[in-house]
């Protein structure tokens, strides 16, 4: 099989973006490969480390272009369980966090100007709009680290449509504090790459970040994706962006999965709709596929959380009066629910 005739086939996925030689590198991954994978990144294809590369013009002559859409998020906030649900064979693929996007992120950051990045990732979205079998559309969960392209993803591909799921403020901060180190960690490397975007707008400046405590650095960061997906809305408009909370989605997930499937015009019959919702897509741990419902993710919470309880309400204080400093709602507009 030629590297072209790789970029055709569906069972060959499109994982990374070399700018400086313009090839996609492909790597083989059929349908059951994909629902495996936790992520689409080096660390869940088992077939990573076997690339083949291709042209990027020839990669996007190879392949169908098709409707895509995209569901941004916050992180922790059952992204990974939206995506999985539409894992709908012969209607929707739900593509989890692509590593070719993260690539463009990351040659953003290198200096990558707009002029060379748009164009690029019109193209990186037709290849990735490729459907895994004829007749579908492809849902893709980007990685929330690559939020900052979410408006230009948006503008190269006037046809997609969009949901910004997130969580509530409370139940993303109890999501970092039970981290413990690593989700510490994370938040302020989260918040180091908002600084280099330009994205975090609270009136701040430089030393003042440093010090903040791990929590108060995971509200920023919370506050910062709120007001680049508050932006976004009013820019786009409700015919193409609405927002999602993830208490929401877990206390109706009929009505929600519902508005969502509408949204994205995926024609899930109500029989299907009904079994989706009482099968193990939200039944079962998006991650470690153990038994999880809604009502033990929400007994997780309340106990989790009870560890970290005062500083959890001081740094809600806190943020609540940052937001309401910059004129953000807690709670975004556009709503799904």
């Amino acid at each position: 099989m030629t590297n072209n005739n790789i970029a055709a086939d569906p069972n060959w996925w499109p994982h990374r973006y070399d700018p400086q030689k313009g090839h996609v590198h492909y790597v083989k991954a059929t349908r059951e490969d994909h629902r495996n994978a936790t992520f689409l990144t080096d660390e869940y294809l088992k077939e990573a480390n076997k690339p083949k590369a291709v042209s990027l013009n020839s990669a996007i002559g190879a392949g169908e272009v098709t409707p895509i859409h995209f569901i941004f998020h916050s992180a922790y906030c059952c992204s990974t369980l939206l995506a999985r649900a539409f894992d709908l064979p012969g209607l929707s693929m739900g593509l989890k966090e692509p590593q070719i996007l993260n690539d463009l992120s990351g040659w953003r950051l290198r200096g990558a100007k707009p002029e060379q990045l748009a164009p690029i990732m019109s193209d990186v979205l037709k290849v990735l709009s490729r459907p895994l079998k004829q007749g579908e559309k492809n849902i893709i969960k980007p990685s929330n680290v690559t939020n900052g392209l979410a408006g230009l993803m948006l503008h190269v591909r006037p046809d997609a449509k969009a949901v910004f799921l997130y969580a509530p403020l409370r139940d993303f901060l109890g999501s970092i504090a039970r981290k413990g180190m690593w989700g510490r960690l994370w938040v302020r490397e989260l918040l180091t790459k908002q600084l280099r975007e330009g994205l975090v707008n609270i009136g701040l400046q430089g030393e003042d970040y440093l010090k903040l405590t791990d929590l108060q650095v995971a509200a920023v960061g919370w506050i910062a994706q709120h007001q680049l997906f508050d932006q976004i809305v009013k820019q786009f408009g409700t015919d193409r962006v609405r927002t999602l909370n993830s208490r929401k989605l877990m206390a109706d997930q009929t009505l929600a999965m519902q508005n969502l499937v509408d949204h994205f015009e995926v024609p899930l019959k109500q029989n299907d709709l009904k079994d989706l919702v009482s099968g193990p897509v939200f039944q079962r741990h998006s991650k470690s596929d153990t038994e999880f419902d809604a009502s033990a993710r929400e007994a997780e919470r309340i106990e989790g959380d009870k560890q970290h309880a005062e500083e959890i309400e001081k740094v809600i204080g806190w943020a609540e009066a940052v937001a309401k400093n910059v004129s953000l709602p807690m709670n975004l507009s556009a709503s799904l629910v």
